[in-house]
């Protein structure tokens, strides 16, 4: 375990005022401020009710306490809670008395969870699964990040990290000890099978990265069209709220609007557009083309045509969902939609909101949620990937060639959960967390 000279402290909880506030110490030095505010430490990790006092006697509030001998805590070193009143004047007057003690400072944010990592309490996926669960909105990302907070990825790589440290050993037994009878026989046998099934588990395990980043960063759905074909009428309708201007006049949605949605407890991100006409008004010209750079990124694009205006399609429509507006009103065009639907009567509109649904599963249906979230993710694995690519399809480069292959392997793998290499990754990472965690 790491010693960290400075004690830490800071509000863990939410904002005050608050109906509870808790604030939480980590340091060596935790045993002794916490005498020094309730008198007699309370047992190990049991709640006890105490007053906390100034060193000059004065009682701040009275609350619950409790301590957490290392190495047995969060972080790994002496950790304290104490749960107060969560009046604003209450928790300045405990930070300010915490304050004046030698050695204690306000902690940084994930300074909590960043001590945890550096004494071996966590991985870098815990962690980032531990803020992904802080910041989850869905059920979907709740599940994600349990699974990842709670070591169910971490123990896929850690599997994969013991096969290639083992598949090196026994080639570097080869090459010391290539007499020896005590040798495992072929390497080709006993090595190049398994980094071959290790080669199908990683791509295949790459395969839903898609899916996690669709369940972490959201579904990405554009609503495009020709101006007044009712894109705007139709977000406000999915939204449930007025976040779009709606007008008869062409032209009015300028810029990208974005509403987040919870479909079936998935993420949904939800755009609305610039009509897409040829227009020399410049301000118009950018929104469009904001729209087209918007459209590009899309995981599903609903494009929709007003039904009473004959209005020619957009050519490039590829897997887009082609929906009618306003069929409340007499009908003109005479073209085939995947949907009709009318925002003024809500005709069709359930059957759209099942369609997303329905398209969001299709590219969404992992077997677990022990899968890849993050960009960070991807790289590492794809470099591990190639290392053992390069290994196996090269049998006639020397032995030590390809053990080399494998350890770049191994490398880039452990940076994943951060037990290599991670130094420049960990402000970034920790970066993200709340003050206090």
């Amino acid at each position: 375990m790491l010693t960290n000279k400075e004690t830490i402290f800071a509000l863990s909880s939410g904002a005050v005022p608050a109906g509870l506030a808790v604030v939480r110490m980590s340091g060596e030095d935790t045993p002794v401020v916490l005498a020094s505010l309730v008198g007699e430490l309370p047992r190990p990790r049991q709640a006890a009710l105490r007053s906390i006092r100034t060193r000059n006697g004065l009682v701040i509030d009275t609350g619950l306490v409790l301590f957490f001998p290392a190495p047995h805590s969060f972080t790994g070193e002496h950790v304290a809670e104490l749960h107060l009143h969560g009046g604003r004047a209450v928790v300045d007057a405990l930070h300010r008395e915490l304050a004046e003690f030698e050695n204690m400072r306000p902690a940084t944010p994930g300074e909590f969870s960043r001590r945890a990592f550096e004494n071996g309490k966590l991985d870098l996926i815990e962690i980032e699964g531990l803020a992904d669960l802080i910041a989850a909105e869905t059920e979907m990302q709740r599940r994600l990040a349990v699974e990842q907070s709670s070591g169910g990825l971490s123990s896929i790589y850690y599997g994969w990290s013991e096969r290639l440290t083992r598949a090196r050993a026994l080639i570097e037994a080869e090459l010391d000890f290539p007499d020896e009878e005590d040798v495992p026989g072929s390497v080709s046998d006993q090595v190049w099978t398994d980094v071959a099934r290790l080669i199908e588990e990683m791509a295949s395990h790459l395969e839903q990265l898609e899916a996690g980043e669709i369940i972490r960063d959201g579904f990405k759905i554009v609503i495009a069209g020709r101006p007044n074909a009712g894109k705007s009428s139709l977000m406000n309708v999915l939204a449930k709220r007025d976040v779009a201007i709606v007008t008869d006049i062409a032209g009015t949605t300028r810029d990208v609007l974005q509403v987040d949605l919870n479909m079936d407890g998935y993420l949904v991100k939800l755009y609305d557009t610039a009509g897409l006409r040829d227009t020399d008004e410049i301000v118009e010209r950018e929104g469009i083309r904001r729209a087209e750079k918007t459209i590009a990124e899309a995981d599903l694009l609903i494009y929709i045509e007003d039904l009473s205006v004959d209005t020619a399609i957009n050519e490039n429509l590829n897997g887009a969902v082609l929906v009618g507006t306003k069929c409340d009103l007499p009908r003109r065009s005479v073209r085939e939609y995947d949907l009709v639907i009318s925002t003024a009567d809500g005709t069709g509109l359930d059957m759209l909101r099942a369609l997303i649904v329905q398209r969001l599963k299709a590219k969404v249906h992992p077997h677990s949620m022990a899968i890849p979230s993050r960009a960070r993710h991807r790289d590492s694995l794809t470099k591990s990937l190639m290392a053992l690519q390069a290994s196996l399809c090269a049998p006639n480069r020397g032995l030590d060639l390809r053990a080399e292959d494998l350890r770049a392997a191994g490398e880039a793998l452990g940076r994943v959960t951060g037990r290599v290499d991670v130094e420049n990754l960990l402000d970034v990472i920790f970066g993200e967390f709340c003050i206090g965690k």
